[in-house]
């Protein structure tokens, strides 16, 4: 199942938390099974998560239908999906009744990237490597270039200060866009 509700929780020990519909078929699995498996799609994915995300596994096997190769995990029983640049396998820690949600608390017990795809600061510069974010409906995204954040150094007349830091970033942003095209 496709999950757009995903957290880190903490870093030691490491926890990462999926909000899951009670209704869902994946709630039973979790709860069954007290482990699970994040996988960080690609856009070359993009298909076959909506596909995921629209159809129950209740009454059929999504990944037996779509053809999708699968691989075995580290450290858990769930399947990992092949073409995709992360994954994440969890025991489950711990299950919190948040409204109409289960907050599943999951250990971390293995962490796999695709190497190849990041460069030497762990950024992804293709875009057919950065994992997709759900924005609703059919609708996702990917990150199209890092933004970078400093706080501005006091000054007394701080708009001349906003509006020079300001140019600097498009300056910035614009320079990265030309490397990239």
């Amino acid at each position: 199942m496709p999950v757009a509700w995903n957290m880190p929780l903490s870093a030691e020990p490491p926890f990462v938390g999926i909000c899951v519909h009670s209704s869902r078929h994946t709630h039973d699995m979790i709860k069954f099974s007290e482990e699970f498996a994040l996988n960080f799609p690609s856009r070359t994915l993009l298909n076959h998560v909506q596909y995921y995300g629209t159809v129950s596994g209740r009454d059929l096997d999504k990944l037996d239908i779509s053809k999708l190769p699968t691989f075995k995990a580290r450290k858990i029983e769930a399947p990992l999906l092949e073409g995709c640049v992360a994954f994440i396998e969890c025991g489950v820690e711990d299950a919190l009744r948040i409204g109409d949600h289960t907050l599943f608390i999951g250990r971390v017990v293995a962490v796999t990237a695709n190497e190849e795809a990041f460069n030497e600061n762990w950024l992804l510069n293709d875009d057919d490597e950065k994992p997709l974010h759900y924005l609703g409906g059919p609708l996702y995204s990917i990150m199209s270039s890092p933004l970078e954040a400093r706080a501005p150094a006091p000054q007394t007349d701080m708009s001349d200060d906003w509006a020079r830091e300001a140019r600097e970033i498009e300056e910035r942003e614009e320079a990265r866009r030309r490397e990239t095209e």
